[in-house]
């Protein structure tokens, strides 16, 4: 069998499909629970990759993809193409190209430190070309084109997959992850940006949080006062789980699977499930202990309530901004498209009613992972790929960079205010009208949902799937007096630290959250832990 391979490479995580070339079928699915690189989000990657080096950076990120094309069980002799999709930072580390034109934002800066754009066309490498794949013999690499050099492949399978541009239609786009962007369609022009939403939106940074993967809730209903659990089976379906008193744990009714925690899209519908029915009012959980129990010991606190905010509030911040660049109302904008995970598992009204699409929308389309369909389709025809970059040649473009627009800022602080502080709606809407931006409103009409894809990877395959757990390698170092740093393990939100006996220190890259965690440096007292000391394991 002719074997290609295709890969998603997403900021919380990557997947892949092994694929037979001659036939086009799927033959078995790899998706992994993180990235290889410390950090939950784009900026904390690019921190990473700065820091320690684009190329140790980039060993990561092939090592992963190595493990990951040897779990799909690939005979290497008859691998004869792998294809990639992905944001511009996760192609750029893959191939070994500099980040830096990403990196740093503004013209000043990059003329300041002789920075020029990277060019990001659709491209077919030899493998030989990219640094680790040498042994991959006789084997292509297809790489999909940039819009430009900040808006990426990703956001470009979006668009084309959504089927946006054909249409005359108001819409946006969302894909709804750790790094969620998002393209509005005004007329002939496509305003795109990218907002930090943060890995709640992918279960992570929840404290029972999960990348969406089998036996995690995907889904809650209320049922007679007592919450539903509906829980993601090996095929990834959501099927019946346990009816529980969420103040109490008690079960009420058993479903016939168990869970090991929640993914993004249950944190969405738990959020809007509880608010209908008082048990938020935000911005608090109202229970005696500001906890919601739910099944199997799962947790969500007033804490977790409060990341999820973070992450919504953004996606809303986004959507504003895109309408006041564009100079439209929220109003405006008739149809909604949802990609990733948290767009395909969703239910799309609990999602429209907390704000996670725009206010007045008639119609929502969930889509699926579009990343992974580019990888795919170009992976099964070179045309395909050049099609893509005479579409992208095509598209008229405003890209926005939210971390530095002023109505990102405003529109973000007001968000805060309003999921973290209780600031009403009324007054949220009352000071975007100050600050003459795009109004938002509650929700007074049901849009029609258009469900594409039952699962955010519709086929696995014949062979099945299989969840990498462990996509990482190590940071390590080795102390003098382990005993006093005993601490930094016990305060590491996601146990990715260790230390032996002998002061050796194992933090896995994967688990870690990055440079800007650093909580078991911090618990050090004697300082012994430095992130500038540790090595990366194997290199």
């Amino acid at each position: 069998m002719k074997t290609g391979v295709a890969f998603d490479l997403g900021t919380s995580g990557f997947r892949a499909h092994k694929m037979d070339l001659e036939t086009g079928e799927i033959k078995r699915t790899v998706i992994t629970l993180r990235n290889p690189i410390p950090g939950t989000n784009v900026m904390d990657h690019m921190d990473f990759a700065i820091h320690y080096g684009q190329d140790l950076t980039h060993y990561l990120v092939i090592d992963a993809v190595k493990n990951i094309i040897s779990k799909l069980e690939v005979d290497i002799d008859n691998l004869e193409r792998i294809s990639v999709c992905g944001n511009p930072i996760q192609l750029s580390l893959f191939q070994g190209m500099t980040i830096e034109d990403l990196a740093y934002a503004g013209e000043r800066k990059k003329e300041k430190y002789n920075i020029k754009d990277q060019e990001r066309k659709a491209n077919i490498l030899d493998s030989s070309e990219i640094n680790g794949l040498e042994d991959f013999k006789d084997c292509k690499v297809v790489i999909p084109p940039a819009i430009r050099h900040e808006v990426g492949a990703d956001a470009l399978a979006l668009m084309v997959v959504s089927g946006m541009l054909d249409s005359d239609e108001v819409a946006i786009a969302t894909d709804y992850g750790t790094n969620a962007e998002m393209a509005l369609k005004v007329d002939d022009v496509i305003y795109t940006g990218s907002a930090a939403a943060g890995p709640a939106l992918e279960g992570q940074q929840i404290k029972h949080g999960v990348l969406a993967s089998p036996y995690t809730i995907s889904d809650i209903e209320f049922e007679d006062g007592y919450l539903r659990n509906y829980v993601l089976n090996e095929e990834m379906i959501p099927v019946k789980g346990d009816l529980v008193d969420p103040k109490t744990g008690e079960v009420k009714e058993e479903g016939n699977i168990r869970a090991k925690g929640i993914t993004g899209t249950g944190v969405i519908a738990l959020i809007d499930e509880c608010i209908e029915n008082g048990l938020i009012k935000l911005p608090k959980i109202q229970t005696s202990d500001g906890i919601l129990r739910l099944q199997d010991n799962v947790l969500f606190s007033d804490k977790d309530l409060s990341e999820a905010g973070k992450a919504l509030g953004a996606l809303r911040a986004g959507h504003i901004t895109l309408c006041n660049a564009a100079g439209i109302e929220m109003g405006d904008v008739t149809r909604a498209y949802m990609s990733g995970a948290s767009g395909t598992y969703v239910d799309a009204l609990k999602s429209y009613r907390i704000g996670m699409s725009p206010y007045n929308v008639d119609h929502i389309s969930q889509i699926g992972n579009t990343s992974l369909v580019v990888a795919r389709e170009i992976l099964l025809s070179e045309d395909r790929l050049w099609e893509l970059q005479d579409i992208a040649n095509k598209i008229v473009g405003h890209h926005t960079m939210f971390a530095t627009e002023p109505a990102f800022r405003d529109t973000y602080v007001l968000e805060i205010a309003y999921w973290d502080e209780g600031m009403p709606f009324k007054m949220l809407k009352k000071y975007l009208k100050k600050k003459n931006l795009p109004q938002i409103d509650v929700p007074s009409k049901t849009p029609e949902v258009e469900k594409r894809v039952v699962k955010d990877i519709p086929v696995l395959g014949e062979e099945g799937l299989f969840v990498l757990e462990n996509v990482g390698t190590h940071l390590t170092m080795t102390l003098e007096d382990p005993v006093s740093c005993e601490k930094s393990v016990e305060v590491c939100p996601t146990s990715a630290i260790s230390i032996d006996d002998n002061g050796k220190v194992l933090i896995r890259t994967d688990l870690c959250e990055g440079i800007h965690c650093q909580k078991c440096v911090r618990a050090c007292p004697t300082g012994e832990l430095n992130w500038d000391e540790l090595e990366v394991m194997g290199v």
